[in-house]
């Protein structure tokens, strides 16, 4: 951080490799598609240059899921509706239809997370595909704990609910 705030654009550089997967990933999540979230990402590291000197370094992770969701939360009022959720792609030596099973459930996971509010949907990634405490949520989403766990309880019913009702489908 000291050589990013020196005006080192290697060393920020460096920053945005070392965070470019959480701050892709979780926008990827929030939003859905792979340009939305480009756009989201761009915005967020654009926002943690122009605050270097604000952020502290310790707290880099919690500042940039912060960031991330503020900025999908903006976007999400401006964009075109959810078409896509590429995560991760499947393992190859899982077989040869594990790449129609990942696909599928990828696709079921995107349309589930689809039909959550905004916060809603931001809890679940945050703390169920992205692993933050609780506690971490609260702070990226500017809420209590209790908020956040009411949140996360609406959630998991209404994709529980979804999915098992996509399954039952013939």
């Amino acid at each position: 951080m000291a050589e990013c705030d020196a005006g080192n654009e290697a060393a920020f550089e460096r920053i945005v490799a070392a965070h470019e997967r959480l701050v892709f990933g979780t926008a990827l999540r929030l939003l859905g598609n792979r340009e939305d979230a480009r756009d989201a990402a761009q915005e967020v590291f654009l926002r943690l240059y122009r605050n270097l000197a604000r952020v502290d370094e310790a707290r880099m992770g919690a500042w940039l899921y912060k960031v991330t969701v503020n900025v999908c939360r903006d976007a999400g009022r401006e964009r075109r509706p959810v078409s896509e959720l590429d995560a991760e792609h499947p393992s190859a030596a899982a077989g040869p239809d594990a790449g129609v099973v990942e696909a599928d459930r990828r696709r079921l996971l995107a349309n589930a997370l689809r039909r959550l509010s905004e916060k809603e949907r931001a809890a679940v990634v945050l703390r169920d595909l992205e692993g933050l405490s609780t506690r971490e949520v609260a702070e990226a989403m500017g809420n209590t704990e209790a908020t956040v766990r009411s949140h996360l309880s609406a959630a998991r019913l209404k994709l529980k609910q979804y999915i098992e009702g996509m399954r039952r489908r013939p």
